[in-house]
């Protein structure tokens, strides 16, 4: 695959994307979708998490315990990059959503480069 070199600017946004994990678009989980989506759109990144537990806005409880498995444990979606790209991302995030919760702050970037395959000292 062809890849091209995304240079981040120090300032740039973190896209925060709260859903369920049995959230679907199209048949295919929302999480996937989002990421395959923001990838499509050549955003810089995007990172799934997983968690243990949670609860929205309804309150129930979800959870990983085995006493009380739950079928929509909480995903959180990352996406970062600069301002213009994270809003013309938006639109799309808002067509694919039907419910959730959506959050961008501020970052500042650090370091943001490929693995070249070769191992530091």
């Amino acid at each position: 695959m062809n890849t091209k070199e995304i240079n981040l600017p120090e300032e740039a946004q973190l896209l925060r994307i709260f859903v369920g994990d049995g959230d679907k678009h199209h048949h295919q989980p929302l999480y996937e979708a989002l990421v395959l989506k923001a990838r499509e759109m050549h955003l810089a990144g995007a990172t799934v998490f997983k968690s243990a537990m949670g609860y929205g806005p309804n309150s129930r409880l979800h959870t990983a315990k085995i006493l009380q498995l739950s079928t929509d444990l909480p995903i959180l979606i990352e996406i970062v990059d600069t301002r213009e790209k994270i809003d013309s991302f938006l639109p799309v995030l808002d067509e694919m959503m039907d419910g959730g919760l959506v959050t961008i702050e501020p970052v500042r970037v650090i370091h943001y480069r490929s693995h070249n395959g070769k191992s530091k000292p």
